[in-house]
């Protein structure tokens, strides 16, 4: 199943006293049978990782993984999981709406993992299939990816950089996205935006036009990041650049973005008044050069530190993990149930697809354990904190009204 294929990537089998070498599993097409769908054989089998004396200690998983703890909590309360083995919604909008699970005759809350939710949805988050890459704009996976993006962002210079807020995208999927257009430079106004409109990747793609490296739209101090018809996975390819992220505010959140800190990691900017919002925003920032580089320079650390691809697979250990204990009963593999391996997703496919499967391809066990996953919030803590990131966007909405009443006041 899916939670020993995780497991079988992070544990390595060695033992104790003589640790053996790393084993390499390449991808053997010719060993996978296309008429009945047979997977190779030669798999390393699973093990009790505590049993192994001998490998490295684990290290403590970043902040934002105890939310896991409060995505399950709702069943972690009860112990009443039905009994399958997993759902996955592969849409972009959560589906389990709170409201309908409240009352005398509500059902049991159906767990469903998905890529976001809002404070009003229930769905278990799990991180999205762009990690592995998006082969129909040529996007590649998160790790030749992040290494591109950090080389672009040493191509210029913090001082060389445009003094505006960058915005790329397709504005049809959200009103909230077609409103931020009207924050563009215009011969009347300039609100220091430059937004520009995204065409159809895929019909650009079919006609042979090649995707532009991500990283090469690293060359502004700030970068505005909007949500369309859910989140966007735009998100962590806008904050891994050395630039400002200016998130217009959010309505959902992934399985990172619980971690981001308001002023520390990004300038929240309005969602009913964006072109002023923003507008202060750039004329901060550009007469406070240093306190602005240095967000933009520990965004993108964040990013490369915290999001790198271990970590992703650790998440989704640990979401499974924690998942599985609230089982009740011993899952089995169904009589018809078709078993699904590297070779079954790569070996039939072509392509860019087929390519970026190959890019993105586990093919050894990992050196140590999963990281350490600090326990659940209480109650205090947990609002403690929700507390704290709303001061501070309260506080920037104070300096950005009083930024706007010294305007009118001016002759």
């Amino acid at each position: 199943d899916l939670l020993n294929a995780i497991k079988s990537h992070k544990y390595t089998q060695k033992n104790p006293k003589t640790p053996r070498p790393k084993i390499e599993i390449p991808l053997n097409c010719s060993a996978y049978n296309l008429t009945i769908r047979t997977c190779p054989s030669n798999y390393p089998a699973t093990y009790n990782p505590e049993e192994d004396l001998d490998r490295p200690s684990s290290a403590t998983c970043p902040e934002f993984f105890r939310w896991i703890h409060e995505d399950l909590r709702p069943w972690a309360q009860t112990g009443k999981i039905p009994d399958l083995d997993l759902m996955f919604n592969c849409g972009d909008p959560p589906v389990v709406m709170s409201r309908a699970f409240i009352g005398p005759n509500a059902t049991s809350i159906p767990p469903v993992f998905n890529y976001c939710k809002d404070k009003n949805t229930l769905d278990i988050i799990f991180p999205d299939w762009s990690f592995w890459g998006w082969p129909e704009v040529n996007i590649r996976p998160w790790i030749p990816l992040l290494k591109q993006i950090k080389e672009g962002n040493n191509k210029k210079k913090w001082e060389d950089k445009e003094p505006y807020a960058y915005w790329k995208g397709n504005p049809k999927v959200a009103a909230t996205r077609k409103d931020l257009l009207k924050c563009n430079v215009s011969p009347k106004q300039d609100w220091n935006a430059r937004l520009y409109v995204q065409v159809d990747w895929k019909r650009e793609q079919r006609q042979g036009y090649r995707q532009s490296n991500l990283a090469d739209q690293c060359t502004h101090k700030y970068k505005i990041y909007i949500e369309g018809a859910a989140w966007s996975v735009s998100e962590k390819y806008i904050l891994a650049c050395d630039s400002v992220p200016l998130i217009v505010k959010p309505r959902f959140f992934d399985f990172f973005s619980r971690g981001l800190i308001p002023l520390h990691h990004y300038w929240p900017i309005k969602d009913n008044d964006k072109c002023r919002s923003i507008k202060f925003a750039v004329d901060w920032a550009n007469s406070h050069q240093k306190e602005a580089q240095e967000m933009g320079k520990t965004t993108s650390g964040f990013i490369q530190k915290e999001l790198k691809m271990d970590n992703v697979y650790d998440y989704m250990f640990h979401a499974l993990n924690e998942y599985a204990k609230l089982l009740q009963y011993e899952p089995t593999i169904p009589e018809k149930a078709i078993e699904i391996c590297s070779e079954s997703m790569a070996c039939t496919a072509t392509g860019r697809n087929k390519d970026f499967m190959i890019e993105s391809m586990v093919n050894s066990s990992a050196d140590s354990a999963p990281c350490t996953m600090a326990p659940s919030y209480d109650p205090s803590s947990l609002y403690s904190l929700l507390r704290k990131n709303a001061n501070i966007i309260e506080k920037v909405s104070s300096w950005e009204k009083q930024y706007w009443e010294n305007q009118t006041r001016k002759p």
